[in-house]
């Protein structure tokens, strides 16, 4: 590996050591033209699709700068989503791997707010959040803006669409005048120009155009599974997939240890790859796997770098790449010599936003792979226990064996199929012929991929949207029953009812408040899905909005704290008043919603929850109308 263009472009030691840590070999072309700019103080304007490096294109060269003993903010990162500044918060950690005393800290709504004010009060050189949020703490006074050096937009379009470009504006003007500004973009429309001329003045401008293509002749599937049920739905989709050779890619060297050994221990001839092994055991190791003596490697970016073995029939993402041109170097070490390839991607139900972006830019549709039943790997386990057994049979040394058996059957008058069956049963003691595995559910997703599709039609066309009759957001939002109270009814992608019920928003027309404002806020902040987000009427001094009925009670406190336009939403049912919660019990479509006060300090303790109150599950309500389990 050569960190010599990486160098040459200036960022300091530390930052330069964190890249090579992180195996990055040469910068993106976003990279490339953005940091020196950055480097060297000056406002920037990129235009570059997700998935082209732009994270690393303003942490590296902002972390070059900045000053480890002053505690206060001296970068601010504003992003659309909470999952974005997780992802962002994430980077800039490790990018500052080997700066002493750096702290990053994010804050988006839906999170606990005690945690951010005592990582605020301790002292952070980052921030990264949502627009919401950052407003909240500013209103505080608990986010001091006074001493940031550089601010960075990211996803500005994305922004704009979800009705947050105001609370940006408000942002940028409490911001010194004299900070650096960058702003990143996919597109550049009107309102995002217009920001930009006001804020960035004559920032340097670097548009990049995305050229990364699919890979032909290999098949793309993904698996979404909890973090924790990654290892188990490996080895199960090892079991049932007829492959050949295999690399399996992490981000980590020391998972490509962990999970070969595991993997050896589970009974797959497989072996690590990984950047601190030396070249000879390297060049050992892709020699056993070209002459099929091992059949799985599992390695990092930068070990499998050239690595140009036909027999490999599968690619196993089992860690989501952040960068999407990493994504298809990976895929393309399979599908080589005119062979067909496949490539399965392991995502957790956050990092979805990241599968849509490989999709985008790849420009293709990669299509869900359902987790392989039990009997799925049972039906495999017998199929390679019979042709072991078949092979077993030709073998000219069972004489003395039979001899035995036959003996043993006669002097016990026992039936030959039972003492087969019983020999069977002793040998797949260790590996089950009949296992009972446990349950790995990914959170409920459209497996068609038509819901995916339309919600990337909705993003490229949101701007249009906002035109819109006020009184309905989008066609996917807005349901056909127009009644305007509770037991209001729509349906799901798989068709069960979901009742919605009338909520009171403290927020109108005299708040030049619009319904992707609301929206907006209700996604972000409560991790809502925009379909399950109905009518949005705006009155003078106030709004409704329909959402699902039964919501958990801490989205419902989130929405209360919620701001549009700097006001609190203070969300409360409708002729419910201000302090009604929605009820935290199954939805009931034939009877009126269930209005429980709002608990005060001092009745805390007496507070009916779902917890105590016998009623369904507050998770499993919550999973059929979250942007947590639907693909956006």
């Amino acid at each position: 590996m050569s960190s010599n263009e990486f160098l040459s472009l200036g960022i300091s030691a530390p930052v330069l050591k964190a890249v090579q840590n992180l195996g990055y070999e040469q910068p993106s072309p976003i990279q490339a033209q953005s940091i020196p700019v950055l480097l060297s103080g000056k406002n920037l304007l990129g235009t570059a699709q997700t998935g082209t490096g732009k994270t690393a294109a303003f942490a590296l060269p902002l972390l070059s700068n900045i000053d480890p003993q002053q505690k206060t903010p001296q970068i601010l990162v504003l992003t659309p989503t909470r999952e974005l500044a997780i992802q962002v918060a994430e980077a800039f950690q490790s990018y500052a791997k080997h700066i002493k005393g750096f702290h990053v800290l994010p804050i988006y709504g839906g999170a606990d707010i005690g945690g951010q004010l005592r990582g605020l009060k301790r002292g952070a050189q980052v921030v990264v959040g949502t627009p919401g949020r950052m407003l909240d703490h500013l209103k505080r006074k608990s986010l001091n803006l006074s001493q940031v050096k550089s601010l960075v937009l990211d996803e500005a379009d994305e922004m704009l669409r979800m009705g947050f470009i105001d609370d940006v504006e408000t942002i940028l003007s409490k911001t010194p005048a004299e900070s650096q500004r960058a702003l990143f973009s996919a597109t550049m429309p009107a309102a995002i120009k217009r920001v930009a001329d006001k804020y960035l003045g004559d920032a340097q401008q670097v548009r990049i155009q995305s050229k990364t293509q699919t890979v032909e002749r290999i098949k793309q599937q993904y698996i979404t599974v909890k973090a924790h049920q990654k290892m188990d739905a490996l080895t199960r989709v090892l079991e049932v997939e007829q492959f050949d050779g295999m690399i399996i890619f992490v981000r980590t060297k020391s998972s490509t240890v962990d999970i070969a050994d595991r993997l050896q221990a589970r009974g797959f001839s497989s072996a690590a790859l990984n950047g601190d092994l030396s070249q000879a055991i390297r060049e050992r190791t892709i020699g056993k796997l070209k002459r099929g003596q091992i059949d799985v490697v599992v390695a990092t970016d930068v070990a499998a770098r050239g690595l140009d073995v036909e027999r490999i029939s599968h690619v196993i993402n089992f860690d989501i790449p952040y960068d999407n041109e990493s994504y298809v170097h990976r895929i393309g070490r399979t599908g080589r010599a005119g062979r067909e390839g496949n490539a399965i991607l392991f995502i957790t139900p956050k990092e979805t936003r990241l599968l849509r972006s490989i999709e985008k830019t790849t420009k293709s549709t990669i299509a869900p792979l359902t987790m392989p039943s039990n009997a799925q790997v049972s039906d495999q386990r017998i199929q390679q226990f019979t042709e072991q057994l078949s092979k077993t049979l030709e073998t000219p040394r069972l004489d003395k064996f039979r001899e035995m058996i036959v003996k043993y059957v006669d002097e016990n008058d026992l039936d030959m199929a039972d003492v087969a069956a019983a020999l069977t049963y002793e040998n797949q003691k260790e590996r089950p012929l009949f296992p009972k595995l446990d349950t790995i559910v990914a959170p409920r997703q459209d497996n068609s991929g038509k819901n995916r599709d339309r919600n990337r039609d909705k993003d490229r066309d949101s701007h249009k949207r906002d035109r819109k009759s006020k009184d309905n957001f989008s066609k996917d939002s807005a349901p056909k029953n127009t009644r305007a109270k509770s037991e209001r009814i729509i349906r799901d992608e798989d068709g069960n009812e979901v009742p919605m019920l009338t909520y009171r928003l403290e927020v109108g027309k005299n708040d030049s408040v619009e319904p992707s404002n609301i929206v907006g806020a209700i996604a972000n902040e409560a991790d809502i899905s925009s379909q399950y987000i109905g009518q949005i009427i705006l009155h003078d001094d106030y709004s409704t909005v329909d959402l699902p009925d039964g919501m958990p009670d801490e989205i419902f406190k989130t929405l209360k704290k919620a701001r549009v336009r700097s006001k609190a939403l203070n969300i409360s049912i409708e002729n419910g008043g201000n302090n009604s919660a929605p009820s935290s019990r199954s939805p009931r479509p034939k009877k009126g919603p269930k209005k429980v006060k709002s608990a005060s300090r001092d009745n805390s303790s007496k507070r009916k929850t779902a917890k105590n109150d016998g009623s369904a599950p507050l998770k499993k309500k919550k999973k059929t109308y979250t942007k947590k389990d639907k693909l956006k």
